[in-house]
């Protein structure tokens, strides 16, 4: 994995991001607001979270890689769009600014500041019994449980500085 400044991941946590899992011909993308970086089994990782719910689940049990990326502060519309719609029900990325582009083994946009390439090495439905019960209350009144993913991190792409 090639080396990337500092600067590129320090907005996770701040700015949402995208997910996005799939191939040219066939792809979903969501928002996100949860993600971890660090290391995992001696590798750079990526760890996200997808609720059962979601169709970019689909994406992500069919798919070995996934990517994250992060965006200028422009583009917040454009994911406020791809948060509020599903894949399953519209061309919601045609609803956007966003330009599909295909990375190795997977998908981003090319409107990204920062695209890390992850390949799959973990999946995990996260147990609501291990849970607090003031996270199920405030997280979870549904239901909707979230599936854990950790990804290895085999590429990151800087397009353009992080804002």
């Amino acid at each position: 994995m090639k080396a990337f400044s500092p600067d590129a991941l320090s907005v996770f946590g701040t700015n949402w991001a995208l997910l996005t899992a799939g191939t040219p011909e066939h792809f979903n993308t969501m928002t996100i607001g949860w993600c971890g970086i660090g290391r995992m089994w001696n590798k750079p990782s990526s760890t996200v979270y997808v609720r059962e719910s979601r169709y970019t689940l689909e994406f992500m049990n069919e798919n070995d890689y996934f990517t994250v990326s992060i965006y200028p502060k422009e583009y917040l519309p454009d994911l406020q769009i791809l948060g509020k719609y599903s894949g399953r029900d519209c061309d919601k990325v045609g609803m956007t600014r966003l330009t599909p582009q295909a990375v190795e083994n997977s998908m981003t946009f090319a409107e990204a500041s920062v695209t890390l390439v992850c390949r799959k090495m973990y999946r995990q439905f996260m147990d609501a019994d291990a849970m607090p019960k003031d996270v199920l209350d405030t997280f979870y009144k549904d239901g909707d449980i979230h599936y854990m993913f950790i990804g290895e991190v085999v590429d990151v792409i800087e397009n353009a500085p992080v804002n």
